[in-house]
């Protein structure tokens, strides 16, 4: 079984949860911006983080035999801060490297004025790029803030297709579906959706631009839970092949879109051998012995 995690925070987990990934099908992740559970408070802090999240991440996942790409934006919790706003200034410098397969995460916390003015500004970067948007769907009033999310795409002139709108529950699908855009849904385990709901909305939606996510961070969360969600839908019923449309071709075919995909095999990995101990830093490179 083959895994492609279309949104994880990596930066948040340990090496231990990239050997059980591995292990358990998982062969690429997409890491999205998001933030960090505090304030930042300087735009230097987003640079240095965007930096880790297109090197260094990327770097770490390549060692447990798993393709990292990133998506990078001023996530809706910070666009209320104005000593943040500058980042929409840094963002095209990193919207045009290679790893960055869409814009996001973007959208709605609270549905403030703020949040909209920076929705807009990154949707627009988003078509200036040529990029997919990712977009979160405010965890309060989720109805309400989707069918404006919704509202908000449309005006902008972004190809529906081009965007997945994220955090999704029985209570958003249909909108979303109807919509055209692609729906994400992020497998919890206590929140948001589980396994047996995300089985029961195939069942009644199919499999058709449909995004499993474990969206695992620094909470409680579990990076297993895409394979979780594999084994309940053999267990009601879907084939393989089924498994794989959700679980793999479509996030290869949303983030394809960018045109960034790498999906090839990491060069010189075997599972049988764990990482070369000691990796170690000069200037700011970062070096290791046995293998790349």
């Amino acid at each position: 079984m083959r895994i492609f995690d279309p949104h994880i925070h990596m930066g948040a987990r340990t090496t231990n949860d990239y050997i059980a990934m591995y292990d358990a099908g998982v062969r690429a992740v997409v890491e999205p911006a998001f933030w960090l559970g505090q304030p930042r408070t300087s735009v230097g802090s987003f640079v240095d983080y965007f930096d880790g999240l297109i090197g260094w991440e990327r770097f770490r996942a390549a060692q447990y035999g798993i393709r990292h790409h990133a998506t990078i934006g001023l996530n809706p919790k910070e666009a209320n801060d104005p000593r943040c706003r500058e980042v929409l200034e840094v963002l095209p410098r990193y919207l045009g490297k290679d790893g960055v397969v869409a814009v996001g995460e973007l959208g709605y916390d609270s549905m403030t004025d703020a949040e909209e003015e920076v929705f807009i500004a990154q949707l627009a970067l988003a078509r200036e790029f040529e990029l997919p948007a990712l977009v979160h769907t405010p965890h309060r009033d989720k109805a309400s803030g989707t069918q404006r999310t919704l509202d908000v795409v449309r005006d902008s002139g972004i190809a529906p297709e081009f965007v997945a709108v994220d955090h999704l529950n029985e209570t958003t699908v249909r909108t979303v579906a109807d919509s055209g855009c692609w729906m994400g849904f992020s497998i919890y385990p206590d929140t948001k959706m589980d396994e047996h709901r995300m089985v029961a909305i195939l069942q009644e939606y199919g499999t058709e631009r449909m995004l499993v996510n474990s969206a695992a961070d620094w909470g409680h969360s579990d990076p297993l839970k895409t394979l979780k969600t594999a084994h309940a839908m053999l267990d009601a019923g879907f084939t393989v092949e089924d498994v794989d449309v959700v679980l793999w071709q479509n996030p290869v075919a949303f983030y394809g879109q960018s045109g960034r995909l790498n999906l090839e095999p990491v060069p010189g990995f075997s599972a049988a051998e764990p990482p070369a101990a000691g990796i170690t830093f000069e200037g700011n490179s970062v070096l290791r012995g046995a293998r790349v």
